[in-house]
């Protein structure tokens, strides 16, 4: 098989996939939630894959869907409640390695939603990796998915 048509596969699997593949990062299962249609927050969780030899990092996301967004995780308190903060230097990607954004762990956050999220619909993404670049994505909202972060 020569490579023209090596790629030509992959590219057909990626796309079929609902990925997004840029700077040897692919990202995969993306997804985003709120709590209703009344919410005027949300998130979104995605398994970014670096297929590079180089570490990588995620240190911005932008939309327009929402007043603010940023790259959030849940810590444990010093009285062992989680709290969610902001981590203003994004997350680490390994080579040749991945990282989940899952909810109760690292995720994008939305707050000041634009419009109510509804099912079904999409909304539009940037994702800005150090060594990769901007990555645009279409996340799928989907209010009814239970977490598949322990399948991973």
């Amino acid at each position: 098989m020569t490579i023209f048509k090596i790629l030509t596969n992959v590219l057909g699997i990626l796309l079929i996939s609902n990925g997004a593949f840029a700077g040897g990062i692919m990202i995969d299962d993306a997804y985003a939630r709120s709590s209703g249609k009344m919410a005027k927050a949300g998130a979104a969780f995605m398994m970014i894959h670096n297929q590079t030899d180089i570490d990588d990092r995620l240190i911005s996301v932008s939309s327009e869907n929402a007043k603010i967004v940023q790259l959030h995780t849940h810590l444990k308190s010093d009285d062992g409640v989680m709290k969610m903060r902001h981590v203003p230097d994004g997350f680490l990607v390994p080579a040749n390695g991945m990282h989940m954004l899952s909810r109760g762990k690292d995720h994008v956050m939305f707050m000041g939603l634009m419009d109510p999220w509804e099912h079904g619909q999409s909304i539009s993404l940037t994702l800005v990796f150090e060594n990769a670049g901007e990555i645009d994505i279409q996340v799928d909202i989907d209010l009814e998915r239970k977490d598949k972060a322990q399948d991973h």
